[in-house]
């Protein structure tokens, strides 16, 4: 924890903590986390960022851990998680920063990628961890997954509030266990991988235990709001440098498709896969996504 500050940032009226490391004068990298993260799951990036030269930003989103929590759904619609993390730029802590590079890993990715079509003017460039940039679906999400996964997909269970909110926050480190572990499926009592420790592990038990589960789960309540406040992206275009990184072993791939990241990326784009690695992927393979992090952003001009 000595390897960043902790602090607080209020942006329209929402709060986020936030990990901020390096020298402020440096060029600025934005780390947002996935679902159910915390920005404590950077911690293998947020020293080495700094140690390279960049000033590295990573709030916990809001819905997560110190960060507020609003009680409406639509407060966590893309276009305030997009605005959160513009805001930081335009924070104290962004020292009067123009733009930044933005970094982040499943539901994170999902929300730089917007970041880089809804406010492309702020974004140097923009990398995403298992979930690559994909076009803007022609229907509405929850209706094209009942086609396609049936009705038991998780993210139609997690359409109903309250429901799955209980249901994970009955047993918060069977909930954590069973994520990192397998992602929704598996063994009654799945071990641990050997990429996360106890001490790592409690700290997330500790927080999630606190603050439940709904703001996270509120995230994807709006799948549906997202694409129907979305219909000028189905033109849009990511110019900017982008970085896909996954892994092959990821058991969400099979709901991404890497493959059409062309449709939404005109400018220079790179994809890194990790043979074997699994979704969890800046905490599983640290030093591979960080050496593909750092030649990312090594290759930007200055």
């Amino acid at each position: 924890m000595a390897s960043w500050t902790e602090r607080s940032v209020e942006i329209d009226g929402v709060r986020l903590r936030v990990l901020d490391a390096g020298d402020p004068d440096a060029p600025l990298v934005i780390l947002a986390h996935g679902f159910p993260e915390l920005a404590y799951s950077w911690r293998h990036q947020i020293p080495v960022l700094a140690e390279a030269g960049f000033r590295v930003l990573a709030p916990d989103q809001r819905g997560y851990g110190g960060s507020d929590r609003p009680e409406t759904v639509e407060a966590y619609d893309i276009h305030a998680l997009t605005g959160d993390l513009v805001g930081l730029l335009d924070s104290e802590l962004a020292g009067g920063a123009q733009q930044a590079v933005f970094v982040g890993h499943d539901w994170g990715a999902m929300v730089v990628w917007h970041t880089a079509l809804l406010h492309p003017g702020r974004v140097r460039a923009v990398a995403g961890l298992s979930v690559p940039p994909i076009p803007r679906a022609r229907s509405r999400p929850t209706e094209r997954w009942r086609e396609k996964f049936g009705e038991d997909f998780y993210m139609l269970r997690f359409q109903e509030p309250g429901r799955a909110d209980a249901e994970m926050a009955a047993d918060v480190a069977a909930t954590m266990r069973g994520m990192f572990a397998g992602l929704f499926g598996g063994s009654d009592q799945p071990v641990l991988p050997d990429w996360i420790g106890p001490e790592e592990f409690d700290h997330y038990v500790t927080e999630f235990s606190r603050t439940g589960f709904t703001g996270a789960l509120n995230w994807y309540r709006n799948y549906d709001r997202n694409w129907e406040t979305t219909p000028q992206l189905a033109e849009a275009r990511i110019e900017v440098p982008a970085l896909f990184v996954g892994g092959s072993a990821d058991p969400v791939g099979p709901t991404m498709q890497p493959q059409r990241a062309r449709e939404v990326v005109a400018g220079p784009y790179t994809e890194v896969m990790l043979d074997g690695a699994g979704h969890w992927i800046q905490q599983e393979r640290p030093a591979e996504v960080n050496a593909a992090l750092l030649e990312f952003l090594t290759r930007l001009s200055p």
